[in-house]
C-alpha cells in the first residue's frame, strides 16, 4: 500500500503534470493567438498611418513641382526633392509592412507613384530647358491628374482592405481574450503554476498592448504634426457638416481662424448639391471651385474629400483637403488668353524645332494651309509645306542662324496641293544659355496680292498700249479722213462703172481701216458708240446670213431664238462685232467641219448666281450662246483667252484682239461672259447682256445727202489734206468755207468775220493752241457760237463736252461726207 502511494502520487503527479502541461499548452496557444492578433492590429494601424503619410508626401512632391512650374522659383525644388525622397522611402516601408498580404496592390501603387514622379520630373526638366509649351501641354494633358487619381484609388482600396482586416482581428482578439480568461480561471483552480504561467503570459500581453498603443499614439502625433505643418488646408467635418478640425494652412487659404470656424458650417459648402454629395460620403478628387476669403477676396481652390468611418464602417465625419490654385489658375488663364490671341491672328504662326518638327500651330496656320493642329504637330515642316528646292530653304536657315532673323517670299503648298505664296518672317528663339532652341515663323498669305499685282501690271501695260494705240489711231484717222472724203468726191465726178468699182473698193478698204482703228480704240479706251433699244434676233439674223454666205459648207448651223426675247440697250455695230468675233473663232476651231449653234434666251440672274459669279449682278438678262464642236480650249490657257494680243493661231491668222475687244464691249454694256470648254469636244461662249425696258428703236435708213444754203463755215485743222478735202466737200454741197491751220489763226479769222460764220468745224488736237482752249476762247468771243468738234481720239469727245454749251456735236475721224453734212445741218438748224 505504501509502495502504491508513490505510484499514485507519481501517476497523479504525471496526471496533474500532464493536465497542467495540456492546460498550459492550451493556454499558451490561446495567448499566442491573442498576441498575434494584437500585433496584427498594431500592424494595421501602422499600415494605415504609413499609407496616409505616403499620400501626404506625394502631395508635397506635387506641390513643390507646381510651385516651381508656376513661379519658376528654384526654392520650390528643395521641398520637392525632400518630399520625393521621403515618398520613395515610404514605398519601401509599405513594401516591408505589406509583404504578406498586399504585394499586388503595393506593386501597382509603386508603379503608379513611379510614373507620377517621372511625369513630375519630366515637366520640371522641360521647364528647366525652357520648353514651356511642352511643359504646359504635359500639365494640361491630364496625365498627372489621372495618375494621382489612380494612386488615391489604390491607397483607398488598400486602406479599406486594411480596415476590414483590422475589424476582423479585433473581433478575433476579443474572442481569444474571452477564451483565454476562462482557460486561465480553470487553470488557476487546478494549478497555481498554471496561474503563474497565465500571469506571465498576461503580463507579456499587456506589455505588448501598451507597446502597440504607444506606437499608435506616436503615429497619431506624427499625423497631427503632418496636418499642422501641411501646406494644404486639411479640414475634418462632423456628420452634420460642421468643422471639427481646421489646420493653419486652411486658415491661411480661407482666412478664418480656428476659434471662428470650429463647430461652424464650412463656408465652401454654400453649393447645396456639393454639400449633399460630401455629407453622403462621396469621395471627391481635385474639384476646382471659386470661393471668397473672409476678407472678400475671390480665390480659386482645389477640393478633395474622403469619408471618415468608425469601426462599424459608419460615416462619422468628412476629411477635406484644400489647395489654393489662384496663381496656377491665373497663369493658366494667361496662357489660354495668349493662345487665344495667337489663334485669332490672321497670319499663320507656328514654331519648329531645329530638326524642323512643328511644335506649335495656330488657327491662322490651319486657315492658310488646311492642316489641322493635330495633323501638323510633330511633322517635318518642309515635307508638309515647301514645294521649292530644299537648297533655297537651307540658305534661309543659314541666314537665320547668322543674323537671328530672316524674311522673304516662299512658294509653298497647302494640304490640297494648291500652290500659295507667303511673305515669311523667321525669328530664332534661344534658351536661357543663349543656344538656338527653335524657330518662330509668321507667314502671311500673299497669293491674291500677287495676282492683283499681276493684274495691275497688265492694266498698266494696257494703259501704255492704249496710249500708244490712241496716238497711232489719231494719226491714222488724220490720214484716212482726206482719203475717204476724196473718194466720195471722186465718186460724184466719175460716173463710169470701172471708176465706180475702183472707188467703191477704195472706199471699202478705207472704211475697213477706219473700223480696225476703231476696234483698237474700243479695246484700249472703251469706246462708246451710239446706243439704242434693239432686238438681238436682228443681230443674230445678220450673223446667220453672213455665216451661210461665207462659212464652209462642212459647218452646220443651228439657231434657237426665244419667241418672246427681251430687248437690250446697246450699240448694234459693237454687238455685231462681238458676235462676229465669236462665230469666226468657232469656225477656226472646226477646220474639218462641225456644228455651230447660236441660241438666245431670257435669263433671270438671282443672288445665288451672283455669289458664284462676281461679275454678275441681280437682274434680267438676254443670254446669247455660241457653241461649237471644235478642238476645244486647253485648261491651262482658258484663263488667258481674253488677254489682248494672246492668240493660239498661226502668225498672220489672228491679232489676239478679237476676244479682248469682245469682252471689253460686253462689259461696257454692263454684261459678262462665261466660257465652258473641253478639249476635243468643243467650246461654249455665253454672252449675258442686261435686258432693256421699252420697245426696239428702229434704225433709220439712209436718205439723201443734205445740202447747205450758202452758209459760211470755218474749218480748223492742222492737217492740210483734211482742210482741203473738207473745204472741197462742203463747197460741193453749197457751203462757203474759210480754213485755219491752228487755233490762233482760227481766232483771228473768227474775230474778223464772226457775224458771217454760221459754224466752226474744229479739230481737238492742234499745235500752238489745242481745241479745248480754242473752244473756250470762241465762247468768250461769242457765247452763241456753234462748234462741231472733230478728232481721231474718242476721249476728246468728253473733253469737248466739258468746255460748254457751244459744242453742238462731236465727229470721230474718219467720217464720211454724209456724216459731216448731216451733223453740220443739224448744228446750224
Amino acid at each position: 500500500m505504501l509502495r502504491s502511494v508513490p505510484k499514485r502520487l507519481t501517476v497523479g503527479f504525471f496526471v496533474v503534470l500532464a493536465f497542467a502541461l495540456g492546460n498550459a499548452a492550451i493556454s499558451y496557444r490561446s495567448t499566442q493567438k491573442l498576441i498575434a492578433n494584437e500585433q496584427a492590429i498594431a500592424h494595421s494601424h501602422q499600415v494605415l498611418a504609413e499609407l496616409e503619410t505616403t499620400l501626404s508626401k506625394l502631395r508635397d512632391v506635387e506641390t513643390g513641382q507646381r510651385g516651381y512650374l508656376l513661379t519658376g522659383d528654384t526654392q520650390y525644388l528643395a521641398p520637392y526633392v525632400l518630399a520625393r525622397t521621403q515618398t520613395q522611402a515610404q514605398i519601401a516601408k509599405l513594401k516591408q509592412l505589406t509583404a504578406d498580404n498586399s504585394q499586388q496592390e503595393i506593386a501597382l501603387l509603386e508603379q503608379k507613384i513611379a510614373a507620377k514622379l517621372a511625369a513630375l520630373e519630366r515637366t520640371i526638366d522641360l521647364e528647366q530647358k525652357n520648353d514651356f509649351v511642352a511643359a504646359r501641354n504635359m500639365v494640361l494633358s491630364g496625365q498627372g491628374r489621372q495618375l494621382m487619381k489612380d494612386i488615391r484609388q489604390i491607397i483607398g482600396e488598400m486602406e479599406k482592405n486594411e480596415r476590414l482586416r483590422l475589424q476582423q482581428r479585433a473581433r478575433q482578439s476579443h474572442i481569444g481574450f474571452r477564451d483565454e480568461t476562462v482557460t486561465s480561471s480553470i487553470a488557476t483552480l487546478l494549478n497555481v503554476g498554471l496561474l503563474m504561467v497565465l500571469y506571465y503570459l498576461m503580463h507579456r500581453y499587456i506589455k505588448q498592448r501598451q507597446q502597440a498603443e504607444d506606437s499608435l499614439r506616436e503615429a497619431n502625433q506624427t499625423l497631427e504634426t503632418l496636418i499642422q505643418s501641411s501646406p494644404l488646408g486639411i479640414v475634418a467635418l462632423t456628420p452634420s457638416g460642421n468643422v471639427s478640425l481646421w489646420n493653419p494652412a486652411a486658415e491661411r487659404i480661407i482666412g478664418w481662424n480656428n476659434r471662428e470656424i470650429i463647430n461652424q458650417c464650412l463656408p465652401l459648402l454654400d453649393n447645396q448639391q456639393l454639400r449633399q454629395r460630401i455629407l453622403k460620403g462621396e469621395a471627391i478628387h481635385d474639384i476646382e471651385l471659386s470661393c471668397y476669403r473672409k476678407d472678400g477676396q475671390a480665390i480659386a481652390i482645389s477640393l478633395s474629400t474622403a469619408p471618415l468611418r468608425d469601426a462599424t464602417d459608419q460615416i462619422n465625419g468628412i476629411m477635406a483637403v484644400i489647395a489654393d490654385i489662384s496663381d496656377r489658375y491665373a497663369a493658366e488663364q494667361t496662357i489660354r488668353e495668349q493662345a487665344a490671341l495667337l489663334d485669332i491672328a490672321t497670319d499663320a504662326i507656328f514654331v519648329q524645332d531645329l530638326e524642323n518638327r512643328i511644335s506649335f500651330w495656330n488657327k491662322g496656320a490651319e486657315r492658310l494651309y488646311g492642316w489641322l493642329t493635330q495633323e501638323a504637330l510633330g511633322r517635318n515642316v518642309y515635307e508638309l509645306l515647301h514645294a521649292q528646292p530644299v537648297g533655297e530653304i537651307l540658305v534661309s536657315q543659314e541666314n537665320l542662324i547668322a543674323y537671328g532673323e530672316w524674311q522673304g517670299e516662299l512658294r509653298q503648298i497647302d494640304k490640297y496641293g494648291k500652290q500659295i505664296i507667303v511673305a515669311s518672317r523667321w525669328t530664332l528663339v534661344r534658351d536661357a544659355q543663349g543656344n538656338p532652341k527653335s524657330i518662330l515663323v509668321v507667314n502671311t498669305g500673299i497669293t491674291e496680292k500677287k495676282k492683283l499685282e499681276a493684274q495691275l501690271l497688265r492694266v498698266q501695260r494696257m494703259e501704255s498700249i492704249g496710249t500708244l494705240a490712241g496716238g497711232i489711231a489719231h494719226d491714222l484717222n488724220n490720214v484716212l479722213t482726206p482719203i475717204l472724203m476724196s473718194v466720195q468726191l471722186l465718186q460724184m465726178k466719175f460716173s463710169d462703172s470701172q471708176s465706180q468699182n475702183l472707188l467703191n473698193s477704195l472706199e471699202s478698204n478705207v472704211k475697213r481701216g477706219a473700223a480696225l482703228v476703231k476696234q483698237v480704240l474700243s479695246f484700249a479706251r472703251g469706246f462708246e458708240g451710239d446706243r439704242v433699244t434693239l432686238q438681238v434676233r436682228h443681230l443674230i439674223s445678220e450673223i446667220t446670213h453672213l455665216i451661210q454666205e461665207t462659212f464652209p459648207k462642212s459647218i452646220e448651223l443651228f439657231t434657237d431664238i426665244s419667241p418672246n426675247l427681251w430687248a437690250i440697250f446697246g450699240d448694234a455695230t459693237q454687238l455685231h462685232q462681238v458676235l462676229m468675233n465669236l462665230v469666226v473663232n468657232a469656225r477656226d476651231a472646226m477646220p474639218n467641219g462641225g456644228i455651230l449653234s447660236i441660241q438666245a434666251t431670257n435669263v433671270l440672274i438671282d443672288e445665288q448666281y451672283t455669289q458664284m459669279n462676281l461679275e454678275a449682278t441681280v437682274g434680267y438678262y438676254v443670254a446669247i450662246t455660241v457653241t461649237d464642236t471644235g478642238v476645244g480650249i486647253p485648261p491651262e490657257i482658258i484663263e488667258r483667252i481674253f488677254e489682248p494680243f494672246f492668240t493660239t493661231k498661226e502668225v498672220g491668222k489672228g491679232t489676239g484682239l478679237g476676244l479682248a475687244t469682245a469682252i471689253g464691249i460686253v462689259k461696257n454694256h454692263g454684261g459678262f461672259v462665261n466660257v465652258y470648254s473641253e478639249v476635243s469636244k468643243g467650246s461654249q461662249f455665253i454672252v449675258y447682256l442686261p435686258a432693256a425696258e421699252g420697245t426696239e428703236t428702229q434704225i433709220i435708213q439712209e436718205g439723201e445727202i443734205l445740202s447747205g444754203n450758202g452758209e459760211l463755215i470755218l474749218v480748223v485743222d492742222d492737217e492740210t489734206g483734211i482742210r482741203e478735202v473738207t473745204k472741197l466737200s462742203l463747197e460741193t454741197y453749197n457751203y462757203r468755207v474759210l480754213t485755219a491751220s491752228n487755233g490762233v489763226e482760227a481766232l483771228a479769222i473768227y474775230a474778223d468775220r464772226q457775224d458771217e460764220i454760221s459754224a466752226v468745224l474744229l479739230d481737238m488736237m492742234m499745235p500752238s493752241m489745242d481745241g479745248a482752249n480754242t473752244i473756250m476762247t470762241l465762247q468768250k468771243m461769242n457765247p452763241l457760237v456753234k462748234i462741231i468738234a472733230i478728232s481721231g481720239l474718242s476721249s476728246n469727245e468728253k473733253i469737248a463736252a466739258t468746255t460748254g454749251s457751244g459744242v453742238q456735236a462731236f465727229l470721230p475721224k474718219p467720217c464720211t461726207a454724209k456724216e459731216l453734212l448731216e451733223t453740220l445741218h443739224s448744228a446750224i438748224e
